[in-house]
């Protein structure tokens, strides 16, 4: 895949249609990647989740289109709050808020003042410009991997929501929440003796699963997983299946989690704009986790994608 031609192409598309109802769905849409992937790295190579690159960009529209109506009315028509309040129903419609108000609140998070504020201080407008897309692949084809052919895979675990635009904070998180409860020496509470037995036993935690959620293409699930032994699911945990495939798997030397992002945001830097030989097969990807300690800087861990050959 040419995940660099394909990030120019999606911007393109976004800013020919800045001001139709689309989201991630429709710009993955348009060059043909899975929303999952997409979204994933957009946000790594650009810093910009899709719907938030979108807002920027026509609120900084919707201010030029202020100071352009500023240049072409007086003073006066300005002071007026009838004809001012009608010019920004008119902009919220335009730039695809429901009402004046919820327009009002989110220009002034965008440019740290009201439109009416903007109109007598222009030179205050906060410029956003189109992105320009320019990948410097620096050794990707050098980056530590092997192909690994796997049966499907059926895990159990723990299930959460993840937010594209939060995930560097929130999956952490969630793996706080997992230690501090069912690691260690925290204590058992009434009923857990069965979820508590089961972790032990599918070694849950041995793995972290992203995959793709079918209703909302601005999150995706992640599970803290192990291998499924057959036996009762507790309640609370949740048995899904990984298909079988085709596997790049990224080695990953390091404290946790900041090794795992490393590696991560280098897969859609380096790896995908320089290889030739591979895309990505299906809306996965699994984080393996070794014993040990995870703050040592000797720690491994991987990375795995399910890829096919071009």
């Amino acid at each position: 895949m040419d995940w660099t031609t394909d990030l120019k192409n999606a911007i393109g598309y976004m800013e020919e249609n800045l001001l139709a109802d689309i989201g991630v769905q429709e710009v993955a849409d348009a060059v043909h990647i899975s929303p999952f992937y997409f979204h994933r790295g957009f946000k790594i190579v650009t810093g910009y989740s899709v719907s938030e690159y979108l807002r920027n960009r026509r609120l900084y529209l919707a201010g030029l289109d202020i100071l352009k109506k500023n240049r072409q009315e007086t003073e006066n028509q300005y002071t007026c709050a009838e004809a001012g309040n009608e010019k920004i129903i008119d902009l919220a419609h335009k730039y695809g808020y429901n009402t004046p108000e919820s327009f009002t609140r989110a220009f002034i998070r965008f440019h740290g003042l009201s439109p009416l504020q903007l109109r007598k201080h222009p030179h205050q407008i906060r410029v956003f410009l189109p992105l320009h897309v320019e990948i410097i692949v620096k050794g990707g084809r050098q980056m530590e991997f092997t192909i690994e052919k796997r049966d499907a895979m059926r895990m159990i675990g723990f299930k959460k929501t993840i937010s594209h635009e939060t995930s560097y904070q929130d999956i952490p998180a969630f793996w706080n929440w997992f230690c501090q409860k069912y690691c260690g020496d925290a204590a058992c509470e009434p009923g857990e003796e069965k979820i508590r037995q089961t972790i032990a036993e599918c070694m849950v935690g041995e793995f972290g699963v992203c995959m793709e959620e079918e209703t909302n293409t601005e999150s995706f699930c992640y599970y803290i997983a192990g291998s499924y032994q057959g036996n009762e699911v507790p309640e609370g945990m949740t048995v899904f299946e990984i298909p079988a495939g085709e596997w790049a798997e990224f080695k990953c030397t390091g404290s946790i989690p900041d090794a795992l992002q490393t590696v991560n945001t280098r897969i859609f830097n380096e790896w995908l704009p320089g290889n030739r030989e591979y895309e990505i097969a299906f809306h996965a990807s699994i984080e393996w986790y070794s014993k040990g300690d995870t703050r040592s800087d000797r720690y491994e861990s991987g990375i795995w994608i399910p890829v096919k050959r071009l």
